[in-house]
């Protein structure tokens, strides 16, 4: 999904050039024509990942806009625009919460770059306040991805049962986010920042799982040379989610039936139990009710953790969170790997909507993390994703490779631009667009080696090599001081 940014400016030259730059950049862009229309827009629903905001406008300057934002608990990153670089004025707008400023007239590539970066500072922030939920046990259903009517099922029936402590089964397929689920549940109630302790009981070794769960005395079989607590006790007080339960072996499920119970839990080799306080949320991915049948799963195990259920939707029962759940992905791959991948092509987007996904949210989220690492380009493409597109990456080719491959009437527009053979300061030779491993360089090398080329063809003759070059006089003097060419100016004046 394309990124929205949104432009306020009372100048409407000014933000249809901007609008026109970032358009070609690929993001999506909305537009307010002063402070009032912006609030209005933002309160009317529009989510804007960035806003670009004029500090100078009538009726209600940028800086109160911002305050308003902030105060409103907006927190998407905001970049304003000044027709003056004042100290003072920068100042005023940062502490208002502004990200980043650039003064008028910018050139594309600095806006650009401040659009890029301040969504980079988005997406660290983003990804910092979601770590310190998990940590901190705070996550809430609000930080679920999906709006999908199968999400709004469970984010509805998950806080129903966060108000009280009743025992709750979630079930869903492998991968669908159960735990996730959860965590939402325990950071909705009242255990909030109290333990949270997961356990695989399908990973538990079977001549252990009594001790990893219940705890046990030192000296009580070989091998207990310190005294352990047990999960039960060390999520007292908090929620103990018991994960693929029905992998529990039958002779543990008759001492959790009796730990759920009686609330208390036998160590291994202690004299005398001891009282728990824990809220239990199990799950599966197997039907509990078939396994009951076939002597797998104690029935009254089975009703006394069976009391509020919660089917997990399958990743294709709720296709329409897809592109939401890939922005979040790529948010957090971008900050784990310090990557720059701004969003995925509407193609991808499509294509991967249209996908099964047998693996579920889990399979999404390991197929985003190795298009995030080997992404070169900032929107991810089919071939990114290899396994479920069938395209592979394109080989990358040489420069004279690719000026080869070239139809050869058409190899001068496509690959270089030809110019007359005249002395550069890098050798004979025409202007590259592409580098030596056959991508093309940045807009801003190729735009100073045309105006060092110019410069040294026109001998420093400006008003000629403005006019060679198609833009005004005033411009070209403040790209050459930009791109650090005035020595050269000097030199072939």
């Amino acid at each position: 999904m394309a990124k929205t940014v949104l432009i306020v400016d009372d100048d409407p030259t000014q933000r249809r050039l901007m609008q026109a730059v970032l358009e070609r950049e690929g993001f999506a862009v909305a537009q307010a024509d002063g402070g009032d229309a912006a609030l209005d827009r933002i309160a009317a629903g529009l989510l804007p990942d960035v806003v670009i905001l004029d500090l100078v406008m009538p009726r209600m300057s940028g800086v109160e806009v911002l305050k308003t934002l902030r105060a409103q608990g907006f927190s998407a990153p905001v970049v304003v625009l000044t027709a003056t670089g004042g100290v003072d004025t920068v100042v005023q707008a940062m502490q208002a919460g502004a990200n980043d400023f650039f003064i008028k007239p910018a050139s594309p590539e600095r806006i650009i770059v401040s659009i890029r970066n301040a969504l980079q500072m988005g997406q660290l922030t983003q990804e910092v306040d979601r770590l310190k939920k998990r940590a901190t046990g705070s996550v809430t259903f609000a930080d679920l991805v999906g709006t999908s009517p199968a999400m709004r099922m469970v984010k509805a029936l998950g806080e129903r049962a966060a108000g009280s402590s009743i025992p709750v089964l979630i079930l869903g397929e492998s991968g669908v986010g159960k735990e996730v689920i959860s965590r939402a549940i325990h950071g909705a109630s009242d255990r909030a920042g109290k333990p949270f302790v997961a356990v695989n009981c399908g990973a538990l070794p079977e001549n252990l799982v009594e001790s990893i769960l219940f705890g046990h005395e030192k000296g009580s079989f070989t091998g207990a040379h310190d005294k352990h607590l047990g999960k039960f006790q060390e999520a007292s007080g908090g929620v103990l989610f018991l994960d693929e339960v029905g992998e529990l072996p039958l002779d543990m499920q008759v001492k959790l039936l009796r730990a759920l119970q009686e609330k208390e839990v036998d160590p291994v080799g202690s004299k005398r139990p001891v009282k728990v306080d824990v809220r239990i949320i199990a799950a599966t991915n197997r039907d509990l009710a078939d396994q009951v049948k076939a002597g797998h799963f104690r029935e009254d195990l089975y009703y006394r953790l069976n009391v509020f259920p919660i089917e997990a939707p399958s990743l294709r029962a709720r296709r329409e969170d897809v592109p939401a759940l890939l922005d979040a992905f790529i948010r957090r791959f971008n900050v784990e790997e310090g990557k720059r991948v701004v969003a995925a092509t509407g193609e991808t987007v499509a294509l991967l909507q249209a996908y099964d996904w047998p693996g579920n949210v889990r399979q999404l989220e390991n197929a985003v993390y190795r298009a995030i690492v080997l992404a070169d380009a900032p929107y991810l493409q089919p071939h990114d994703f290899p396994a479920i597109s069938g395209v592979s990456a394109p080989a990358p080719m040489a420069a004279d490779q690719a000026v080869e491959a070239a139809p050869a009437e058409q190899s001068d527009q496509a690959v270089m631009i030809s110019t007359p053979a005249a002395p550069t300061t890098a050798g004979d030779g025409p202007v590259r667009i592409l580098d030596h491993r056959g991508h093309l360089r940045t807009l801003e090398e190729i735009e100073r080696d045309l105006i060092q080329l110019a410069i040294e063809i026109y001998a420093g003759h400006m008003t000629e090599v403005a006019r060679r070059l198609g833009i005004g006089r005033s411009t070209l003097y403040r790209k050459v001081r930009e791109q650090g060419l005035e020595e050269l100016v000097k030199e072939a004046g």
